[in-house]
């Protein structure tokens, strides 16, 4: 009897150290997906474009654009929101939860606002690259592709002290050359890319170049201007986002891009909204929020990155 009662509890005690073993190891595992042991990353791009805009770039009114060679003071106020009031609210949230976020700075936009520009630096923020000024980069040959980079680049620096290692088209409408274009210049990841929820590698001349998710999904021109949404629209669409990212998570890399614009996430609705969901997030453990440059770096050389190469003929 107490034979077999010494054998049936080492039995029990082994299931219960199996159970125990493997609960442990799926912990682990699930842990693992990211190299900072996150469940989910989160990464912020706060655009700032006010004063390099063409005449008649998208804004409230530019569905009934003035006759030619009439200023549209309007649409100009439009936009100098974003520098006056925009960016100041979103880096006083920032510093609130002591996020840093990731800022493509258009060269004609730091030219105008310097001490915007300055500020985003001084914030512990990304300085990444957004071109010289709103033009289309799609149709440029090489050599007048690689200018315009440089170009926007080296301004932004001079301003800031901070060179720029992130890229972002206008529209996401980068040429079948821009790639390599970033990778002569050395940069170190792009954003015009929709295809993953996670950072992937693609191979540029043979060489690792990372992509980082962008979304158009949780994206405040598309949704709060393009689709006329609210703010609390925009909260709703962040929150089951997040729910289902954060779930998968738990057994696979998984990142949560968001996207503001000077202009329109800077409102005084879109930030509170914003507030609302970083609290929100923050209640969930393994919930990190990055810079995208410091995301690249982490997952570079990381065996479990994911590489892709469905642009293989245009990278090489």
């Amino acid at each position: 009897m107490i034979s077999t009662f010494l054998k049936t509890s080492v039995v029990s005690i082994s299931m219960l150290m199996a159970l125990s073993s493997n609960a442990q190891t799926k912990k682990e595992n699930s842990t693992r997906n990211w190299p900072n042991a996150a469940q989910l990353v989160i990464s912020v791009s706060m655009q700032f474009e006010t004063g390099g805009q063409p005449q008649g770039a998208e804004s409230p009114f530019s569905n009934n654009p003035l006759p030619k060679g009439n200023p549209d003071l309007a649409a100009e106020s439009w936009f100098r929101y974003g520098a006056t009031e925009g960016i100041y609210r979103m880096l006083d949230l920032w510093k609130k939860y002591d996020i840093k976020v990731t800022s493509h700075v258009v060269g004609e936009a730091a030219i105008k606002y310097p001490e915007v520009a300055k500020a985003i630096a001084a914030g512990g923020h990304e300085i990444a690259a957004h071109g010289y000024s709103w033009s289309n980069q799609w149709n440029m040959s090489y050599a007048d592709e690689l200018a315009f980079v440089k170009k926007g680049v080296d301004t932004v620096q001079a301003i800031t002290g901070k060179k720029g290692i992130g890229y972002n088209a206008n529209w996401l409408r980068r040429s079948p050359n821009t790639l390599k274009v970033l990778q002569e210049l050395g940069f170190l990841y792009h954003i015009d890319d929709l295809s993953r929820d996670e950072p992937f590698i693609t191979k540029v001349n043979g060489k690792n170049f990372v992509v980082m998710p962008y979304t158009l999904r949780n994206n405040d021109i598309v949704n709060i201007e393009g689709k006329h949404w609210s703010a609390d629209q925009f909260l709703a669409q962040l929150k089951m986002e997040f729910d289902q990212l954060y779930a998968e998570g738990a057994s696979k890399r998984r990142m949560m891009s968001i996207s503001f614009h000077d202009r329109i996430g800077g409102t005084p609705s879109m930030v509170h909204a914003m507030d609302e969901f970083i609290k929100y997030a923050k209640k969930n453990k393994g919930v990190v929020f990055m810079r995208k440059d410091a995301i690249a770096k982490m997952v570079i050389n990381d065996p479990k990155t994911p590489i892709d190469n469905a642009e293989e003929k245009y990278n090489h």
